[in-house]
């Protein structure tokens, strides 16, 4: 197996940004989801809510700045500095209290664009923010503004399995619908599930749970429409515990780096426990 896919997401909710490699931190990849969106009273915005979120895109620039722009190419970009100096808000993620405010300028950006009240955050630093335990996390886990886990692996034999299940009618689904940071392939579907621990490239990383699916998976990335898959077939076949599933969420062991066609090597628990990364 090996890894066959990386992405970011440097704005929650914004269109991700594939790219061939990528530097792992305890909280995640480099540059994944340290920006957010939240309304005038501080709590997020997702595209849950606003649909348009999965159309905006953003760069991220070599100084840790961003180039916000729009997948169509309508409209001018802008240039968005960290906000360093910034006076902290509140804001509504869990377990992260205040974030810092990219300005009135990024704020009339987005909220032209998502037709409300909206600000630009940025979080300064994600060892502030702890995995909730529901979710698999240890005392030591870290997490930026991603809602679960540091990062999200998923096979494409398991999408290959979820596409056989849906009807002859439906088209099939493209892996951006589930937001994963890692793609890899295999043979068997859902596999993952049971795999306390991966390597990958360099780097291990612990298994937390399987990814509960909300609704988001059912906005078409591309058309931005909404429909009643994957949800739906989920439901069938991957349903338990009131939820439906697809991926895993993971936290990386150490730090290090991944790579598009690293090697995927499974570990499982006793041997990670004789190599002294029990978690």
């Amino acid at each position: 197996m090996q890894v066959t896919r990386l992405r970011i997401h440097p704005v929650k909710s914004f269109a991700g940004v594939d790219v061939d490699s990528a530097e792992v931190l305890p909280w995640g990849l480099a540059g994944d989801r340290r920006w957010g969106v939240v309304d005038a009273s501080g709590a997020p915005v997702t595209a849950r809510e606003k649909n348009h979120m999965l159309a905006l895109t953003a760069e991220l620039l070599a100084d840790g700045g961003l180039l916000l722009g729009e997948r169509s190419g309508a409209g001018d970009p802008l240039r968005v500095d960290r906000p360093t100096d910034a006076a902290p808000i509140p804001v509504g993620h869990t377990r992260q209290g205040t974030a810092l405010p990219a300005g009135d300028e990024a704020d009339a950006w987005i909220s032209a664009r998502l037709g409300i009240d909206a600000r630009l955050v940025w979080q300064p630093d994600p060892r502030e923010r702890t995995v909730n335990p529901k979710n698999g996390g240890l005392p030591d886990d870290r997490l930026t503004l991603a809602d679960s886990a540091p990062l999200l692996l998923a096979s494409e034999a398991s999408l290959a399995q979820l596409n056989a299940w849906t009807d002859d009618e439906t088209p099939h689904l493209d892996m951006l619908r589930f937001r994963p940071n890692v793609v890899i392939d295999g043979d068997e579907p859902f596999a993952e599930d049971a795999w306390p621990f991966v390597d990958l490239g360099d780097v291990r990383f612990r298994i937390t749970k399987v990814c509960d699916r909300c609704v988001m998976t059912s906005i078409d990335p591309e058309t931005l429409t909404r429909g009643k898959e994957p949800i739906r077939t989920l439901a069938k076949h991957r349903r338990w515990d009131g939820q439906t599933w697809f991926g895993v969420l993971m936290v990386p062991q150490s730090a290090g780096s991944i790579a598009v066609g690293d090697e995927v090597r499974p570990v499982t628990r006793a041997v990670a426990q004789t190599n002294g990364h029990a978690s």
